[in-house]
C-alpha cells in the first residue's frame, strides 16, 4: 500500500530582511514544530491560489505570491508530503494566531535555531543562501 500523497504550499514571507516563521499547535501531526505557514492545495486551486487562501485563513493576512523557493517531498508516518514554498510579500494585515501557537520574524542566519518540520528544512537552506530583499 502506498503512502497517502498530500500536496501543500508554504509562504516564505519576507519583511525588512526577516522571515516569518510559524510554530504548529501542539496537537496533531508535527505538533510544536516550526514551518512556513500555508496548507493543502484544494482540487480546484493552483498552488499560488491555495497559498493566498491559506494565509488569509491561518494568519488573517494578505500576501502577494512571488517566485518558487523550492519543492521537496518528505515521507512522514501519516503520508508523503510534497511541499512547494514561494517567496511572498505581506501586503495587508499583521499575522494573527488562529492555528499556530506562535510566530516569529527571524533573520535568515537565525532560522536553524528552530526545530523545523522535516519537509521545510530544504527551503530553510535555500533561504539562508539567497534571501532576497523585498
Amino acid at each position: 500500500m502506498s503512502a497517502k500523497q498530500i500536496n501543500v504550499v508554504g509562504a516564505v514571507v519576507v519583511r525588512d530582511g526577516q522571515i516569518l516563521c510559524a510554530q504548529r499547535g501542539t496537537s496533531g501531526n508535527l505538533g510544536g514544530m516550526w514551518e512556513f505557514p500555508g496548507g493543502k492545495i484544494e482540487a480546484d486551486e493552483s498552488p499560488r491560489e491555495a497559498l493566498v487562501r491559506e494565509i488569509d485563513e491561518e494568519l488573517l493576512c494578505e500576501v502577494v505570491v512571488g517566485d518558487e523557493v523550492t519543492t521537496t517531498t518528505y515521507d512522514y508516518d501519516f503520508g508523503r508530503v510534497t511541499l512547494t514554498t514561494f517567496w511572498c510579500e505581506l501586503v495587508a494585515g499583521e499575522p494573527s494566531l488562529t492555528e499556530h501557537s506562535a510566530v516569529r520574524w527571524l533573520a535568515p542566519e537565525d532560522l536553524l535555531g528552530l526545530e523545523w518540520a522535516p519537509a521545510d528544512i530544504p527551503a530553510v537552506e535555500v533561504i539562508m543562501k539567497q534571501c532576497p530583499t523585498i
